[in-house]
C-alpha cells in the first residue's frame, strides 16, 4: 500500500467547535480518521478540557504549542506544555486540556474506539497556577 500524503492546509476541511464531550472552546482540525486511527490537531482555550474518556488502543498526544494539563484517573494532574509527548496506554481512562493561563494545541493519534465519560470538575479539575512545576 502507498504512502498517504496529508497537505497541510485543507480549505475543504475547515477545523469544527468539538463535540459535547469537551468544557469550554475547543476546536479539533481532523487530519484523517477511519476505523482503526484519528489524527487531529486540536486547539483548547484556557481552561477547556476533555470528558474522562479511554481508547481502545491508546492514544499519543503531542504537544505542539502552548500548555496544559493530563490526568489519568485516581491520579493527579501533570502539566504538559510544547514539545512533551504523552502516551496514554490502551484502556488507560485519562483527561486532557488547557491551563489557565494558555491557550494548547497537541496533535493526537487516537488508536481504535474511543469511550467518553463524565464532565471533568469538582477535585478533578484543579487550578492551577501558571508557571507551578508538574
Amino acid at each position: 500500500m502507498p504512502s498517504t500524503i496529508f497537505p497541510a492546509h485543507q480549505p475543504s476541511k475547515p477545523a469544527q467547535r468539538a463535540g459535547p464531550t469537551f468544557t469550554g472552546t475547543v476546536f479539533s482540525d481532523v487530519i484523517h480518521r477511519d476505523d482503526t486511527v484519528s489524527l487531529a490537531n486540536v486547539t483548547f482555550t484556557p481552561c477547556s478540557r476533555t470528558f474522562w474518556h479511554t481508547h481502545e488502543d491508546g492514544q499519543m498526544i503531542k504537544v505542539l504549542s502552548g500548555s496544559g494539563l493530563v490526568c489519568d484517573k485516581g491520579g493527579e494532574p501533570r502539566r504538559i506544555q510544547a514539545g512533551d509527548v504523552v502516551w496514554a496506554a490502551p484502556g488507560t481512562t485519562h483527561w486532557h486540556g488547557a491551563d489557565e493561563g494558555s491557550v494548547m494545541t497537541h496533535f493526537v493519534v487516537t488508536r481504535g474506539k474511543t469511550v467518553w465519560g463524565e464532565e471533568v470538575g469538582g477535585d478533578a479539575w484543579p487550578r492551577v497556577e501558571v508557571g507551578e512545576g508538574s
